[in-house]
């Protein structure tokens, strides 16, 4: 199974993000372009846009950019509820048909301004019953014609989405370590995203969800996995620690703000928890900076050389981890310097390990 690997695109409305650099036009078309073209010529198969009430709207920004690149495959985050499933399966649909099958989705369920656009939901049961629906609707709106569906949350009659995707579909990303978000992602997601959580975690994750999968009978191709987390990598262990360690002291600081619904969500509840067991796991899994405010991806870091990072990654594969989204600020030369020296090594392991598979 071949290895991808994407970054992160912060289509944010305020420059400084996570320690990002602050400059002028950080959002403009030109200042986005330049990071989706960096990523094309470093390595990077693409990029997750991150989605959320208050930012670009992130399906325009990642049209912009496969408009203006040639391999660059945007990982789009969109919300059930700010996407009606036939509105968006028609935009998905003609997104990656105008760019020869580009385009990667993320569905994202977790908190948000709902009613700032008009969305409201229930409990945790009802918002995940939701997004299961809303993936089962897309997928046949992608390849089915006259499609009819009557449900608790949705409806179309008679809808047929053109062009269809005959044959193959944009990837659905998923994440969530709720059991109802992980029923849905057993039976419903192709790529299920972990946050940077230590490798037992994983392992019990990847290993309770195959066997979830297989209970409910799920119809679709085997479940893949992926790994969303902040690789901090220097020229030397020393100095990733050092710059590491000084990024947690400025967030101490309170120089990051804090997301909104920062430690709502069970996986980040379940990252913040890591911090009782040790300030640094499995060699070089750094759980300080979500003591101060780090979120998300920010919660964990790996911290250390392109060799040591890259050893790390690797475990995290031989676990079944495929899919990678790395990310660190300030963003467009951490596309470079990990780009250069990081992916080569990730590479090599897994042009390796695919001959000794062979």
């Amino acid at each position: 199974m071949s290895l991808q690997f994407l970054w992160y695109i912060p289509n944010q409305a305020r420059p400084g993000h996570r320690g990002d650099d602050t400059v002028v036009d950080h959002n403009s078309l030109e200042t986005l372009t330049g990071h989706a073209r960096a990523l094309e010529e470093h390595g990077w198969g693409g990029a997750l846009i991150g989605t959320g009430w208050g930012r670009p709207d992130t399906f325009t920004v990642a049209t912009a950019l496969a408009a203006r690149t040639t391999t660059f495959q945007p990982l789009i985050a969109v919300r059930p509820g700010y996407w009606h499933p036939a509105k968006f399966a028609s935009a998905a649909a003609t997104l990656d048909h105008l760019t020869g099958g580009r385009v990667l989705v993320n569905i994202v369920s977790g908190k948000d301004d709902l009613a700032a656009y008009g969305d409201s939901e229930g409990d945790q049961a009802h918002r995940y019953a939701r997004t299961k629906e809303f993936l089962q609707i897309v997928r046949r709106l992608w390849t089915d014609e006259n499609v009819t569906h009557h449900g608790e949350h949705f409806a179309v009659t008679g809808a047929t989405v053109v062009p269809r995707l005959a044959g193959r579909h944009p990837r659905l990303y998923f994440g969530g370590a709720s059991e109802a978000a992980e029923r849905v992602a057993a039976t419903e997601a192709d790529v299920q995203l972990f946050w940077g959580e230590p490798l037992d975690g994983v392992a019990e994750r990847i290993d309770r969800l195959r066997r979830l999968g297989e209970r409910l009978g799920r119809e679709h191709p085997p479940l893949e996995f992926g790994l969303r987390i902040t690789t901090v990598v220097r020229d030397t262990t020393g100095q990733a620690w050092a710059d590491a360690e000084a990024k947690v002291a400025e967030m101490a600081k309170g120089a990051v703000a804090r997301d909104v619904n920062w430690g709502a969500a069970v996986g980040q509840r379940r990252l913040l928890d890591l911090a009782a067991r040790g300030e640094v796991l499995d060699d070089n899994l750094y759980t300080a900076p979500g003591k101060f405010g780090g979120g998300g991806a920010g919660t964990t870091w790996l911290v250390g050389s392109a060799e040591d990072v890259a050893r790390s990654l690797r475990r995290y594969q031989a676990l079944g981890i495929t899919h990678f989204v790395l990310s660190d600020t300030p963003y467009l030369p951490e596309i470079k310097r990990q780009g250069d020296r990081l992916l080569p090594l990730l590479r090599s392991s897994g042009e390796a390990a695919a001959a000794n598979r062979g």
